[in-house]
């Protein structure tokens, strides 16, 4: 098996050496090719260069870690596999978002040398098992019992009643939008917008964050699929694969929504 590279993304530079220092001592065989410190770097670097893991701070500047996660998995040339990636960071109550893209271990500070060694040999691992086989996601059941305990934490409690209506503003009215009635919400800049059956109507814009809105969704029924978009499934007609893409056609509206490489592994036939 080849050499394997990593890169790691860390603002501040004396926890990223300190990190640095403890995989050349738990794992000398990896390879440290770059350390960057803002996440719009791992954008840039990442798809260029492929490094095999990835471990990235979640508060750093320009793009956080989450988004710079998705960012890179949607840029990865699809004749290579995914990166697997650690999130190394001091607070847990990103768990849940950081599982979500797909992340293989989740690290919180002060990194205690015992933990960092187990995340380095369920890398090994997975970098092993590649020669076989390459999932691009990680199964729940494969992940530790101590993830697993921080990811139960953090969901939505089950007393939060899903959203039944959202209103919307559209120039000088306020829109009160049954959820079934919505195809798509679709995040741009600072607002989410509403998206229906309606094509020729206004832009419905709210400005609570779509990662917000989500969890109070029916999540049998609104799917993410983008980091930008959630989708009603009932408002999905077929889908198409092309050129490894992945698009849902939607009932009575006319565009096409690509499905991001971190979401396909839910469209698959029954």
């Amino acid at each position: 098996m080849r050499t394997p590279t990593a890169l790691i993304a860390e603002d501040e530079p004396v926890l990223a050496q300190a990190l640095r220092r403890q995989l050349t001592q738990l794992w000398p065989d990896l390879q440290v090719k770059h350390m960057v410190g803002d996440g719009q770097q791992v954008c840039d670097l990442a798809p260029q260069h492929l490094p095999d893991v990835l471990f990235l701070d979640i508060h750093m500047p320009v793009v956080n870690g989450l988004e710079a996660a998705e960012r890179v998995i949607d840029a990865w040339p699809d004749e290579h596999p995914l990166p697997l990636i650690v999130f190394i960071t001091a607070y847990d109550s990103y768990a849940v978002s950081a599982f979500e893209r797909a992340a293989i271990d989740y690290v919180l500070k002060p990194v205690r040398p015992e933990r960092l060694a187990l995340t380095c040999l369920r890398l090994q691992q997975q970098l092993s098992a590649r020669a076989v086989s390459a999932p691009a996601l990680v199964p729940e059941d494969a992940l530790p019992a101590s993830l697993l305990g921080l990811r139960h934490r953090h969901e939505p409690e089950a007393s939060d009643a899903p959203l039944r209506v959202l209103q919307a503003a559209a120039g000088t009215s306020i829109y009160v939008i049954p959820v079934e009635d919505i195809v798509y919400l679709e995040a741009a800049d600072k607002y989410v917008r509403i998206v229906t059956h309606d094509a020729h109507g206004p832009d419905k814009l709210i400005r609570t964050p779509l990662r917000e809105i989500l969890p109070r969704l029916d999540s049998s029924l609104f799917w993410q699929i983008h980091r930008s978009h959630v989708v009603n499934l009932r408002a999905v007609e077929r889908i198409s694969r092309q050129d490894h893409r992945t698009r849902l056609h939607l009932r009575h509206r006319p565009e096409t929504l690509e499905v991001s490489r971190l979401y396909t592994h839910r469209f698959k036939a029954m």
